[in-house]
């Protein structure tokens, strides 16, 4: 657990750009947590409707089917926060919350939340703005499930994970390497179809594995080949 003098919220994007004294106040308002690997953070269906956010570390959105195969959502990482959904509306949580490894994270209950952003319209519109995109890859995600073959399927999530480190020569590195068995659960397949595909990937020379490193090799290429697919 942080001392004091680390208990600040400073890191987290929602919170950039806010007066030292109104970033102050909004951390008064949190108590602070500290989560171990695979901690279970929230219960699907639990009533409980804190906001987290993360100031260390990694946790992982999933559910479970009825025959218990894990589908994994997004993986949240320090900087960035959940939970908000269950303090808009009310409701109980719509998914699991593991922790991946030792996680820091500061709690704020629904109605200081929500005062939080009554008081400070400019996290209320990065909030929207958050949303927004959720609701934009939650339909794309819609879309590669039901017009994309599973193989394809694997290049889409390559591509999605390549695109945030995209640089000018149209290469990419995804840090650490993806586990085969993320990318079956996020999109809906199996281990062996994702070996297959990176396998093809690079014999393609499109990806190449350094280290704990995957090189995308021509980011332009395998965003033509999904789109390819998609009909586009």
């Amino acid at each position: 657990m942080p001392d004091a003098e680390g208990r600040t919220l400073a890191g987290i994007a929602l919170f950039h750009g806010l007066e030292p004294s109104r970033l102050q106040k909004v951390e008064d308002r949190c108590r602070w947590h500290m989560f171990h690997k695979d901690d279970q953070i929230i219960d699907r269906e639990d009533d409980t409707s804190d906001v987290y956010f993360i100031v260390s570390g990694t946790v992982r959105v999933v559910n479970y089917s009825l025959s218990g195969r894990e589908v994994t959502f997004d993986d949240i990482r320090a900087g960035s926060f959940f939970g908000e959904l269950a303090a808009l509306d009310g409701r109980p949580r719509s998914a699991n919350v593991v922790s991946l490894g030792v996680t820091v994270a500061a709690t704020m209950n629904p109605a200081a939340f929500l005062d939080m952003l009554a008081e400070n319209p400019d996290v209320c519109l990065r909030l929207m703005r958050r949303l927004a995109q959720v609701v934009r890859v939650s339909t794309e995600r819609i879309m590669d499930l039901s017009t994309l073959g599973a193989n394809n399927r694997v290049y889409a999530e390559i591509l999605r994970l390549a695109q945030d480190t995209a640089k000018e020569d149209s290469t990419a590195v995804i840090e650490p390497i993806p586990i085969h068995g993320d990318i079956a659960s996020r999109v809906s397949t199996t281990r062996e179809t994702v070996a297959r595909v990176f396998g093809d990937l690079t014999k393609k020379e499109l990806i190449e594995r350094k280290g704990q490193r995957l090189l995308v090799r021509d980011v332009g290429r395998l965003e033509h080949m999904v789109h390819q697919f998609k009909g586009d």
